[in-house]
């Protein structure tokens, strides 16, 4: 149990039977009347968010959510399939839970994949990856001078903005929390 005094970015709890995690929150100490948490939670399993507010002394049971390394195979329609490295045990995700992940994610990576229940939740890529650079307009002569930038498309399918000196067929580091470039690789 955690009282919501003690809320923090990123806690998962449980609230009616389902996981949130906390996105946001906010002690308020109006001028009248006692003290209350103001907080945004996102629901982990259908990404919904909600506002609620608590009192400081609520308690609520924490969620015990799984992190388990898994590597990603293949794609076979609307499924994704992951294998645990451990035990060599394949589950199947459904595009919804991959979704935002899936755009920096090629075949034989590792990912972290978020269970709880026993049931899995989330994918969440490396921090950091290296992806080729499969389609961008060439930059021009004399570009680099204004610091511009230009969408690219990835191997994955993915488009982010990269300066004008990438062209198709180079490897960059991408930061996958922000989608942004960050280096040649």
């Amino acid at each position: 149990m955690i009282s919501a005094g003690d809320f923090r970015k990123g806690v998962t709890v449980e609230i009616d039977e389902q996981v949130y995690t906390i996105v946001d929150f906010q002690h308020v100490k109006p001028g009248k009347g006692a003290a209350f948490v103001r907080t945004k939670i996102k629901n982990v399993v259908t990404g919904s968010v909600l506002e609620r507010t608590f009192s400081p002394s609520d308690k609520i049971p924490r969620a015990h959510v799984e992190t388990k390394e898994m590597q990603y195979l293949y794609n076979d329609g609307n499924l994704y399939y992951f294998m645990d490295t451990e035990t060599y045990e394949q589950i199947p995700l459904d595009h919804g839970q991959v979704e935002e992940a899936i755009k920096f994610i090629k075949e034989n990576m590792n990912v972290t994949i978020k269970f709880f229940k026993g049931e899995a939740f989330s994918v969440e890529p490396p921090f950091f990856v290296e992806l080729e650079v499969s389609h961008t307009e060439p930059g021009f002569k004399g570009d680099t001078a204004t610091g511009g930038n230009k969408p690219a498309t990835l191997e994955t399918g993915a488009v982010i903005q990269v300066p004008l000196f990438i062209d198709t067929g180079d490897m960059i580091r991408v930061d996958t929390r922000t989608g942004e470039y960050m280096e040649r690789a």
